[in-house]
This record gives structure tokens, C-alpha cells and sequence, in this order.
């Protein structure tokens, strides 16, 4: 008996020890995991600071004041390299000797902080010193840690986002030259406090107390005794991911135009243009003074702000925002002064959209020298430019391309106030127009890889990242699919299709389960049109787009069965909408515009019948207010194709031309220096900053311009230059850099009968070029590039790359 209780007594022990190591090998594989997840932040720990954050809706509201952060260290000889990587959940500043590290604002873009989570690097070798150095940083709220603001009185962000308090991880990597190696992680060895940054919120704005600032916080040698430890945490649960895309920065500097006082104690200071950003002041007061700040695209007739159209999600009455909510959810922000009786100020972690900026709390009238505006972006890089004889055309670009920036801080959303949100409609209707203007690859990768981490398998959605909006239906999410096309499109860019391929088809068997007829017939049809269209040709009609897609799509995976099932759901849907829409009458309460558009855009109606269905537009818009366009969201941008490529560039000039109501240059002619939410105009609920119309600027590409990318040759290997020369519009000036290089293609006028073009074709290009002519006319090449690629047959030829002077003239 004895001997088998030893027996016992040891297997127990072997096991225990068994067992002991395997948790210490299954806590090294979740270490190994976790680092796997970190990438170039291994070993790094997320950290917080040590409070807790309020349950109590009401009291989120209150003081909250944004963490600080500093950790010393030694440098102990000459540094080869010093690399920083770092971000947060939430936003970040970041800072070196008292230094800000970089140029990036409102970072780390906005994701699911969930699903994954984008980190910056900087070069930090020519910042460092020998001896003492410290690191510091600060932490904004940013998406992670919204309000609990009830949007349309329902919708709390704080219940549809991944929330938490606001951390950080970083991670500094010294290389000496002497061949050591040391690191400085986040970790609990950091110390914490409070700074002056009583309240943020990227709705809501700022609460500045000066009182609280601590001075040489970011400074070796600072007294840290009465700060606390840094906290350790879990944070998020996103994937660590190097950013791969444009960061937000400044990237213009604003001067005022005028500082009005419409009533006492308040200064109106105009900007001139309306912009998303902040400002920079300077202010003069006594300790306790406070200035408050709010904005608005708009001002009353007698002067006073007119802040309504910025609100955040229409909170306009109380108790619309739920507990603690303001009754009205305006941009504000507010400077408390210190000790200090002289500041410049400018907020850190909140950004607005407006033109004007009412000051309140000074007892002094502020000069137009003691304040600028700040507009800042993702740094999209500009890839287009077009620029014609007509003023009126040009204003409308300007406020087109101003539009689209205002709509870039890390997601494309649809207003920078009001919601900041990424819809997928908007970016339907205008990533063609943004891609002409800017370098929009990078970008638009980070877009889809929202569009991953949103998506269910269970219902469409309307947003990337997701905030719990699902009203919309296929028009908003097909994003993700038509999105991937326009980058291969417009970059070739294959990768992504290979990538994300089962994901598609996972989509369209989501969108089969979803409408299994074929026919959408819920969600959002053309937002914004001034008459009815219905949803089942605006839904139906994206599906088709994908279903045509994923055919090529599936011709590129070799995907033979699919590119063949695809091909057929095409072919049925296009013979459903010719049915529904072209082989009967369409009712007079439909939007007529919008229908017939959408038919020839989509290439529906039968090559014999496409002019009967261009004069059935023209005859709509014979009935339509001013003659003009009545389309949405979506009509307009088929209308302004659909047209052109019917040989009605002329009559889309003259509306584009007209600043009669409803249009763009109405738009201008009234003041606006965005673009609308609506044709009509608003003062009340719909932004003034909205990109949804903005695709005239796609249609000066490749209508006046001429520019357009060739299907069969993705990324510019082959493209189409077919400009057009509208009565009324003297010359062109319109270009866009394509992965081979920049694309020129400008005409002017020297004559009722003589036009020059200039032509740049790229190295390892063609281009397929068509030079409107008269009866009378004939084509002169007074300037040649290398050789044409075919001799010219009438007005239409093959160019090899070179630049090319083309003369179209009556002969002596």
C-alpha cells in the first residue's frame, strides 16, 4: 500500500511539473502571438493613466482632463539611428526634448480600433542628445472615446464603437554606433498627470484651462514627484499595422478678411472660404478670463454666427442628446486663462468646418493679424489639375477640390461637422472625381480595409468604419467592391483584387441571400434628387455594377465557373432593368433625369436605341426647374456622363455655366466657396460642405479635358484623350499624373475655325486620340512627338509617347 501511494505521490508531481510547463509554454506562445500582433511595437505595453472613467452618462461631460505622459532616459553614447514607433487608442501628440515629434495631427487615423490599429514612425536620431533625453506624450479621446451624444436623438456612438479610456504604446529604438542596441518601451516604469486640456471631443471642440499647465513637463530635469505610475493595460484589440497611407497634416494656412461685431461682446472673424481645420490666436486676458470660441459655415443676416448647419447630429432641443448633452451640439471650443496674460492658442484633439468664428470674452476688438485659419488633410498629394477660360467653372473647381479635403481626416466622410462619418454612397458617386484630383491609392486601400473590418454577413451596412447606420442598403456598401475596381482602374493595382477575392465572392453570395430575386428593392435610391426615383433602379444598378465587376474580377483569379456565373446574374439583371425601365413607360412622378441616365450610364439600352434615350433625358430636363439638372446623389453623376458620351457636352456646359437654381454655379453665385449638401440652400439642417456633388469635376476631366482611362488597359497602360470644345469656353488647361507619368491634354482657341491642342503622352503608353473637327477643318501636326503609332485616319489616331502640338484649322 505504501508503495503505491509513492507511486501516486510522484505521477502527481510529474504531473504538476507537466502541467507547469505547459502553461508557461502556452503563456510564451501567447507572448509570441502578442508580439506577432505588435509588429515593430513588440515588447511594448499599452498605458493609461490611473483613473476611473465615469459610468454615469451625465458625468462624461464634466472635467476630464487629457493625460500626460514622460519618460527619462539616458542616451550613453553617439546614436546611429533612433527610430519612435507609436500610436494610440484615441488620438496622440507626441514630443522629444519639449519637441513635437513630426507633422502628423489627429493620429492614428480612425479605424476599428477592434479589428486593427495604424502606427506612425519617426526618425528621432538628430533629436536625441548624449545624457538625459525624455519623451512625452499627450492623449486625446478622438473616435475611441466619443460622447455618449445621442445623434438624431438615438444613435450613442458609445454603443456602436470599440470605447475605452484613452492609451498609448510606443516603442524607441537606439542604435549607437558603437554597435550596442537599446530600446525604451511603454511599460509601467512611465509617469502620469493632468495638463490643461480640461474637455475634448471631436464633435463638441475644447476646454483650455491654463491654469493647469505644467511647465517643462516634456523636459528632463522636471520634478515628477507628485505624478503618478503609468498604468498597464490590455488596450484594444486591434491589429498593429505600420500606416501605409497619407497622414493628416496642415496643409494650408488661412488669412482672415473681416472681424465684425454684430452684437456686444461678440466678434465675428470671416475667413473667406469655408474649411475644415482650427485656428491659431492670440489672446489677452486676466487669470480666470474665459474666451469662448464657436463656428459656423454661415452667418444671419444681421451678422450674428449661424452655427445650425454643423451640428452634430442635429441635436438641436433639450434633451435631444440624451443626459449631460448641451440642448444644442455645436462646435465650441473655450480658453481659460493662467498665469499667463498672453497666448497663443490653438486646439489639439477636435477640428471643425467653417468660414466664420465668433469670439466671445474679450475686451478688445481682436485684429485680422492676431488670428489664422489652420486647414489640415490627409496629404493627398495633387494628381490633376484643370483650369479653362471661364471664371465661373474655375470657382467651381476650387470649391470642389476644397470640398474634398475638408472630407479627408483619415476617412472620406460625407460632412466634416455634422457627422464625420464614411459613407459608402459618397464614395460611389466621387472616387472618380477625387482620383482625378489627387493621389487617392494609399488612401482608398485604407478605405476598403474599413469597409473589411465593418462589414457582417447578415446585412448591408452604410458606413467604414461602422457606427451602426444600416439604412442605406447595397448603394452604400458596394463601395467595397466598386472601390477595389476604380484602383484597378485608375492604378492596375491586382494585389488588392488577389487579396481580398474571397472576401468578394463572400459578398455577392451575402448580396444573393440579401435579394435573392435579383431586384434591390430597399435601402437609399439618388439621395438628394429633387424628384422620386426608386430604389429598385438605383439599388439594382449597383448590383449590376459588382456583378459586372466580379466577372473581371474572376477573369483575373482564373476563375472560370465564377466569371461565368457572374456574366449571367449581369446579363439577367441588365434584362431586368430594360424591362422595368426602358421597355415600359416610366411614370411622370418619377424622376425621368435620374432613370434614363442611369440606363445609358450603365450601357442597358441597346446601342440603336441610346440616342432615343439621350432625347428622352433632354426632353426631362426641358420640364425641370431653369432647364436644369434635378439628380441626386447618384443621377448626377450618370447625367453628366451619360450626356457627353451621347455628343451633349454643350448642353452639360451650359448648366454647369448657368448660376440659375438648381446648380453649381448657383451655388457660387450665392457665396459658397464648398459645395452643398443640397441643390437648395440650406441655413438650418444640411451641410454646406459636401462632397456627393462634387462629380462635375470628373466631368471636366474627361469631358473637357478628354481624359479617360482605357477598361481593357488598367493603370494608363492605353487611355482616351477626346476632348470637347463647348461655344462659349475659349481654352483648357487640364492634366493628371497616371502611374506612367503625367497625361497633358489642353486646347485652346485661335479662331472660329482654328483650334490647337498640346498632347503629353507618357513613356510606356498609348493613347487613342479624337480631335473634334468640322466639315471644313483638317488636322495639322505642327509639333511631333517620337512617331505616330498609326497614321492619322481622319480625326482619330494612335499616339506613341512624346508631346504632341495638334493644330485643327480650314486650309488657305
Amino acid at each position: 500500500m505504501k508503495t503505491v501511494r509513492n507511486t501516486l505521490i510522484i505521477f502527481a508531481f510529474y504531473v504538476l511539473i507537466i502541467s507547469i510547463l505547459a502553461l508557461q509554454g502556452c503563456g510564451e506562445l501567447r507572448e509570441q502571438e502578442s508580439n506577432k500582433l505588435k509588429g515593430e511595437l513588440k515588447d511594448a505595453l499599452w498605458i493609461t493613466d490611473s483613473r476611473e472613467w465615469p459610468v454615469i452618462e451625465s458625468e462624461m461631460y464634466g472635467d476630464l482632463p487629457a493625460p500626460l505622459f514622460r519618460k527619462e532616459f539616458d542616451v550613453r553614447s553617439e546614436v546611429k539611428s533612433a527610430i519612435l514607433y507609436i500610436t494610440a487608442a484615441g488620438y496622440y501628440s507626441a514630443y522629444i526634448n519639449g519637441s513635437r515629434i513630426g507633422k502628423n495631427i489627429l493620429d492614428p487615423a480612425w479605424t476599428d480600433f477592434s479589428k486593427r490599429i495604424y502606427y506612425s514612425e519617426y526618425d528621432l536620431t538628430e533629436n536625441l542628445k548624449e545624457g538625459g533625453n525624455t519623451l512625452g506624450t499627450t492623449l486625446g479621446n478622438g473616435f475611441y472615446n466619443p460622447l455618449p451624444l445621442r445623434m438624431w436623438g438615438r444613435r450613442n456612438m458609445r454603443e456602436e464603437l470599440p470605447v475605452g479610456k484613452p492609451s498609448f504604446i510606443a516603442r524607441l529604438v537606439l542604435e549607437y554606433k558603437n554597435g550596442e542596441n537599446e530600446e525604451i518601451i511603454t511599460d509601467n516604469s512611465w509617469k502620469h498627470s493632468f495638463g490643461a486640456i480640461r474637455k475634448n471631443n471631436v464633435y463638441l471642440g475644447e476646454v483650455y484651462d491654463g491654469s493647469y499647465e505644467t511647465e517643462g513637463w516634456n523636459l528632463s530635469g522636471f520634478n515628477e514627484s507628485s505624478w503618478e505610475t503609468a498604468v498597464t493595460t490590455d488596450g484594444p484589440d486591434g491589429k498593429l499595422q505600420k500606416a501605409f497611407f497619407p497622414p493628416v497634416r496642415i496643409t494650408d494656412t488661412i488669412n482672415p478678411v473681416a472681424v465684425r461685431s454684430p452684437s456686444k461682446g461678440k466678434y465675428v472673424i470671416d475667413m473667406g472660404v469655408n474649411f475644415t481645420g482650427l485656428y491659431r490666436i492670440k489672446l489677452r486676458g486676466q487669470k480666470g478670463d474665459t474666451i469662448t470660441f464657436r463656428f459656423g459655415e454661415r452667418i444671419y443676416e444681421n451678422g450674428e454666427l449661424n452655427p445650425m448647419t454643423a451640428v452634430c447630429g442635429q441635436i438641436k432641443s433639450k434633451g435631444m442628446g440624451g443626459p449631460g448633452s448641451p440642448d444644442i451640439a455645436w462646435q465650441t471650443d473655450q480658453y481659460i486663462f493662467g498665469d499667463k496674460h498672453e497666448v497663443w492658442y490653438t486646439p489639439s484633439f477636435t477640428y471643425n468646418v467653417f468660414r466664420y468664428m465668433e469670439v466671445a470674452g474679450l475686451k478688445y476688438i481682436p485684429s485680422l493679424t492676431d488670428c489664422e485659419g489652420i486647414a489640415f488633410n490627409s496629404d493627398v498629394e495633387t494628381t490633376g489639375t484643370f483650369t479653362s477660360s471661364n471664371k465661373l467653372l474655375n470657382s467651381v473647381q476650387e470649391a470642389t477640390r476644397r470640398t474634398f479635403t475638408d472630407n479627408l481626416i483619415s476617412v472620406q466622410s460625407d460632412c466634416p461637422g455634422r457627422e464625420k462619418f464614411g459613407y459608402g454612397g459618397d464614395l460611389n458617386a466621387t472616387s472618380e472625381s477625387f482620383i482625378y484630383n489627387y493621389d487617392m491609392q494609399s488612401f482608398y486601400r485604407k478605405t476598403i480595409y474599413d469597409w473589411v473590418d465593418a462589414m457582417n454577413d447578415t446585412i448591408f451596412i452604410d458606413t467604414a468604419p461602422y457606427v451602426g447606420i444600416v439604412y442605406c442598403g447595397i448603394s452604400w456598401e458596394s463601395a467595397f467592391i466598386i472601390t477595389q475596381y476604380k484602383l484597378l482602374l485608375y492604378y492596375n493595382d491586382i494585389e488588392l483584387i488577389r487579396e481580398l477575392y474571397d472576401l468578394d465572392l463572400k459578398w455577392m453570395e451575402k448580396a444573393a441571400r440579401l435579394h435573392p430575386d435579383g431586384i434591390v428593392n430597399s435601402g437609399l435610391a439618388d439621395h438628394e434628387a429633387l424628384q422620386k426615383v426608386s430604389v429598385e433602379l438605383i439599388g439594382t444598378t449597383h448590383y449590376l455594377d459588382c456583378a459586372r465587376i466580379m466577372t473581371r474580377f474572376a477573369a483575373i483569379m482564373n476563375d472560370t465557373e465564377n466569371k461565368s456565373r457572374f456574366r449571367q446574374l449581369a446579363e439577367k439583371l441588365e434584362q431586368m432593368m430594360l424591362d422595368m425601365y426602358w421597355n415600359k413607360p416610366v411614370p411622370d412622378t418619377m424622376n425621368k433625369q435620374t432613370v434614363f441616365s442611369t440606363l445609358l450610364y450603365y450601357d442597358i439600352i441597346p446601342e440603336a436605341e441610346r440616342a432615343a434615350a439621350a432625347d428622352s433625358v433632354t426632353a426631362a430636363l426641358e420640364k425641370a426647374p431653369s432647364k436644369h439638372f434635378t439628380t441626386g446623389i447618384f443621377g448626377t453623376k450618370y447625367i453628366l456622363e451619360a450626356l457627353s458620351a451621347e455628343k451633349k457636352a454643350g448642353l452639360v456646359f451650359d448648366i454647369v455655366n448657368s448660376t440659375e437654381y438648381p446648380g453649381w454655379g448657383h451655388m457660387i453665385d450665392r457665396g459658397a466657396t464648398t459645395i452643398w449638401e443640397t441643390w437648395k440652400e440650406s441655413d438650418n439642417t444640411y451641410s454646406n460642405c459636401h462632397p456627393m456633388f462634387g462629380t462635375v469635376s470628373e466631368w471636366y476631366f474627361r469631358w473637357l479635358g478628354g481624359i479617360q482611362p482605357d477598361p481593357e488597359y488598367p493603370g494608363f497602360k492605353r487611355f482616351n484623350i477626346s476632348p470637347n470644345i463647348p461655344e462659349g469656353l475659349d481654352y483648357v488647361k487640364c492634366s493628371y499624373r497616371s502611374p506612367f507619368g503625367m497625361i497633358i491634354s489642353n486646347w485652346e482657341k485661335r479662331g472660329p475655325d482654328h483650334q490647337v491642342y498640346e498632347i503629353n503622352v507618357p513613356d510606356g503608353t498609348l493613347a487613342t486620340v479624337v480631335i473634334p473637327v468640322n466639315r471644313r477643318q483638317v488636322i495639322k501636326f505642327t509639333e511631333a512627338g517620337d512617331a505616330l503609332q498609326e497614321t492619322p485616319d481622319g480625326n482619330r489616331f494612335t499616339l506613341k509617347p512624346g508631346k504632341y502640338m495638334i493644330s485643327a484649322e480650314v486650309p488657305e
